[in-house]
């Protein structure tokens, strides 16, 4: 069955939310140029209060692998998210230092943006149009839905995530702004979205 995240959860109402409707993922923004991010402090508090049956998946653009770790140890993360220019050999020096696993996002603009995906050290990929959070779809004719397992994003909402879950088959999929409404979570497109993806994966 397709997994879901909700990304950029920022308050106890969108913690609220989540916890009603069980996504498989919440995600942290650590990026302080986003209007999603939260502070370290925040993103712990939230952590405390949220479901333990939900992961929490920190995103991270560029930051020190000192910064990474500690989220991990103090028990705010429980899964990486690299949407910087991160290598592998950032990736290799984290995974020394802690036992989680670790996603690298990768813009796909073209055939080579998804070859180097596919050949990248981490233990999941995604797929985002660009630098992601620009709710925009990318060019899907790029990726063959017969490679690695993958997170799917950019441009999700409940309308078009069930061609997406039908003909790519993703690990899961990844949403953000396409459940929001003026820049908030909105508890009811949260619910159509994943009623829509658990609808079209109940018999895989």
């Amino acid at each position: 069955m397709t997994k879901i995240k909700i990304c950029g959860i920022r308050t106890s109402q969108d913690v609220e939310y989540i916890n009603a409707l069980l996504p498989d993922y919440a995600g942290f923004v650590f990026y302080d140029k986003s209007h999603r991010y939260v502070t370290p402090e925040t993103a712990a508090n939230l952590r405390s209060l949220m479901d333990r049956r939900i992961l929490s998946v920190g995103v991270f653009v560029d930051h020190s692998a000192e910064f990474i770790v500690e989220l991990v140890k103090n028990g705010t993360i429980d899964i990486v998210q690299l949407h910087g220019n991160e290598d592998d050999a950032f990736i290799e020096t984290i995974r020394k230092m802690i036992d989680v696993p670790i996603m690298k996002a990768f813009g796909i603009s073209n055939r080579n943006d998804f070859e180097k995906a596919i050949l990248s050290a981490a233990d999941i990929i995604l797929f985002d149009n660009g630098t992601g959070g620009t709710g925009e779809q990318f060019n899907r004719i790029f990726i063959d839905k017969d490679c690695r397992p993958f997170f799917f994003a950019g441009g999700l909402d409940s309308y078009n995530v069930s061609e997406v879950v039908r003909s790519f088959h993703p690990y899961a999929v990844d949403i953000s702004s396409g459940v929001e409404t003026d820049g908030s979570k909105d508890s009811q497109k949260m619910k159509q979205f994943i009623d829509a993806v658990r609808f079209n994966t109940e018999d895989e």
